[in-house]
């Protein structure tokens, strides 16, 4: 299924090909339906991450990289479309017996996106909570894709995004991780400034 095909129900209403169009007016005019969306947001700053890191990939020459998988944005934004469901409901510990908080399985994996996506070179796909997330002290694995830029060192920056999610995951959530599988799935092209060649 095509990721501009999913409907708009996961996203208050919207479709992910009108977020993409919201994100290229630059927020004009202004949407409060999206504005007001945690789903959305959470949708636009993953769109944003992967605007600017592929923003630059019509230009490069298809001689001076290796082959890229004609899919491989598409992937990435199915993901998109697939993480920020809302899922299950995550408890979170509060020092009164009757007071109830949680977040949302989409909110956890929006979480993880973002700190996978603040490392340089990376670009996260897939992400799933494998076990019980509702209930809490019960361990759960993390497995999420990443597609990483033509060159770099994939278990160096599958490390690097390791590291970063388990450190998302301590302070932001009650979570216990049992494992945080990281897979390459995936390189994209060095991108070129003015025609300049990056190697």
């Amino acid at each position: 299924m095509n990721e501009m095909e999913y409907g708009p129900d996961e996203l208050d209403g919207h479709t992910l090909e009108e977020l993409s169009d919201y994100l290229d007016a630059g927020f004009t005019p202004a949407d409060p339906s999206i504005d007001d969306s945690p789903a959305c947001q959470m949708a636009l700053a993953a769109l944003a991450h992967v605007k600017t890191a592929t923003e630059s990939l019509l230009e490069t020459e298809a001689d001076e990289q290796p082959p890229t998988s004609e899919s491989f944005i598409a992937g990435i934004l199915e993901a998109i479309s697939m993480n920020v469901r809302a899922g299950r409901s995550i408890p979170i510990a509060h020092p009164s017996p009757t007071a109830r908080i949680t977040m949302t399985e989409g909110a956890v994996r929006s979480l993880i996106r973002g700190a996978g996506d603040n490392i340089d070179g990376v670009l996260v796909g897939r992400c799933t909570l494998e076990g019980d997330v509702t209930t809490i002290g019960t361990s759960i694995v993390v497995d999420l894709d990443i597609t990483v830029r033509w060159g770099e060192n994939l278990t160096a920056k599958a490390a690097e995004v390791r590291a970063a999610v388990a450190a998302a995951l301590a302070t932001r959530t009650d979570l216990v991780i049992h494992g945080i599988d990281v897979t390459a799935t995936d390189v994209y092209p060095v991108q070129h400034k003015d025609g300049e060649d990056t190697e």
